[in-house]
């Protein structure tokens, strides 16, 4: 499992796929899921930089390795690459730490890699609180 307190990761989620995140035949969730916890990290980490939401202004890539499904315990870490005076450029990944399949939750002997994406997003500007007094 990754660990969450590591000083390795600026941002870090855990959670279970729900029967909502379903798209697809033998409950596989959609890619979009990914996307959807890739954009939680990243305000996370905006919300850390900038005390503010921030927006994402770019994916440089993202990649999808291994299939999810509902019912699959997943953690996904970030980390900031590169700092702008705006902008940060952060490396996310997201790890099935649990499986499910017909037989019920299946242990992993280590993480699969799902996931991984490189983005930029904009933060607040420094010097500024949340509310934009200076």
């Amino acid at each position: 499992m990754v660990q969450p307190n590591s000083t390795e990761y600026d941002a870090f989620i855990r959670l279970r796929l729900a029967p909502a995140d379903a798209r697809y035949a033998g409950d596989l969730a959609a890619g979009s899921k990914a996307m959807e916890i890739f954009a939680d990290l990243e305000t996370e980490i905006a919300l850390r930089e900038g005390g503010d939401e921030g927006l994402c202004a770019a994916y440089d890539s993202v990649q999808f390795l291994a299939p999810l499904r509902v019912g699959d315990f997943v953690e996904g870490v970030a980390k900031v690459v590169r700092r702008g005076r705006r902008s940060r450029t952060i490396e996310a990944k997201i790890y099935k730490v649990l499986g499910v399949d017909d037989k019920g939750v299946r242990n992993l002997t280590e993480p699969v890699l799902a996931a991984t994406a490189e983005a930029t997003i904009v933060v607040a500007t420094a010097g500024r609180t949340a509310s934009g007094e200076a």
